[in-house]
């Protein structure tokens, strides 16, 4: 081998080492870096999760785990599609108070709109929020209480104390299509979407209340 091939050889060799070097050590560096952070990631998801259902079902109204007590259901076209929905079980002294259910509503104006419903026991509506939209601001994004210029009586709030039992499955629409909820002039669209939804999954949990609350918990239905 040529002294000048020879150089070559070991440039190369000592250059393929330096990089796995590097490669390791970043490697090691992003592992310890997830590692560290994993908990603060897992602590805000948490919150999140809590803060959202805090808004659709007081905490004094439960006594269990609430976020460990959950059961998960489908793909199903009531829910959110062809996605599995995660439903939480509230319950006190062990008695059934109510089930917190993902759901989606895939017609939006702008596309999917992510909701929790929260259904007491009786089967009455505790309530209802978007947790994730891409609908018009200022036109359609009203169906998050956030973005509705009524603080008063945001929209959503409509749906809080509504009882299944009382209104026909095809009135869980706005008044345009013969319904009986409301709906502002110019974004009928994402009341529509939003509307149905929530009745589609207040129906269906509804139905499947007793298997929802004796299931195992963390198991799939």
């Amino acid at each position: 081998m040529s002294s000048a091939r020879y150089t070559a050889t070991r440039t190369s060799l000592r250059t393929a080492a330096i990089m796995v070097g590097f490669t390791a050590i970043f490697t090691a560096i992003m592992a310890f870096t997830f590692d560290t952070t994993r908990p603060a990631i897992e602590a805000a998801r948490i919150e999140e999760q809590m803060r959202l259902i805090d808004e659709v079902l007081p905490r004094d109204r439960y006594d269990n785990l609430l976020l460990e007590d959950f059961v998960d259901v489908g793909p199903h076209p009531a829910l959110a599609g062809n996605r599995v929905s995660r439903i939480w079980r509230a319950r006190k002294a062990g008695q059934p108070v109510a089930l917190i259910a993902e759901s989606s509503a895939p017609d939006g104006y702008a596309g999917r709109i992510e909701l929790i419903v929260a259904i007491q026991a009786d089967g009455t509506v505790s309530g209802v929020r978007v947790t994730a939209h891409k609908e018009t601001p200022g036109l359609g994004d009203y169906i998050d209480p956030r973005k509705d210029r009524n603080k008063t009586r945001p929209w959503i709030s409509q749906f809080v104390a509504v009882d299944w039992n009382a209104i026909e499955a095809s009135k869980w629409t706005v008044r345009k299509d013969g319904g009986v909820f409301d709906y502002h002039t110019g974004a009928t669209i994402s009341a529509r979407a939003v509307t149905r939804a929530v009745g589609r999954t207040v129906g269906h949990v509804v139905e499947q209340r007793d298997a929802l609350f004796a299931a195992p918990s963390a198991s799939r239905l």
